[in-house]
Formats: structure tokens, C-alpha cells, sequence
């Protein structure tokens, strides 16, 4: 119980997200912009990003559209849509995973 009140609260900056995916800090920058309706991170008084661990979830699942199913940034949308409409529809079971 406690592990996963710690894991709520955890919160990465934009580096750590960087070096856990390996994906450039531009490129995260940008993500953000480009679906801003699946990835937004929290701000710190200095303006700083905040993420948490569903935006990482969600990062990686950028990627993989991406990089994997070589998807536009609209197929990458309309795919994070049909994600979360699905998940909205089927009662929450723990965390949710993207790919």
C-alpha cells in the first residue's frame, strides 16, 4: 500500500524521462504540442515539467506508434483515442498500460 502511494506521487523531470526513454528533450517538448490532449505534464513554481508514471506510460506508447507501426502524428492520435476511449468504457483495474 504504501509502494503505491509512492509511485503516485512520484514525480520525473524532463531528463529522467529523457534518459529512461531515449527520447530527446525537443522531441518530448514537442510531443507535448502535438498531443497535448494525452500528455500533459504538471508545472513546478518555476515552470519546470513534473511527469508522472501514466505520462511516461503514455511516452513510450508515443514512441512506439511512432517508431514501431510508423504512424503519423494524426494516426498516433487517433490511436492514443481509441486507448483512452476503450479504457474510459472498461471498469479500472490497477494501472493503465499503453502497448
Amino acid at each position: 500500500m504504501q509502494t503505491q502511494k509512492v509511485a503516485q506521487d512520484l514525480m520525473l523531470t524532463i531528463d529522467q524521462i529523457s534518459q529512461l526513454t531515449g527520447v530527446r528533450k525537443s522531441t518530448l517538448r514537442y510531443w507535448e504540442k502535438s498531443f497535448d490532449e494525452f500528455l500533459r505534464p504538471a508545472r513546478t513554481h518555476s515552470n519546470r515539467r513534473e511527469y508522472t508514471l501514466e505520462d511516461l506510460d503514455t511516452i513510450k506508447a508515443i514512441k512506439r506508434l511512432i517508431e514501431d507501426e510508423h504512424l503519423t502524428t494524426q494516426g498516433v492520435r487517433l490511436k492514443l483515442e481509441k486507448i483512452v476511449t476503450h479504457d474510459k468504457q472498461t471498469p479500472p483495474r490497477g494501472n493503465v498500460r499503453f502497448g
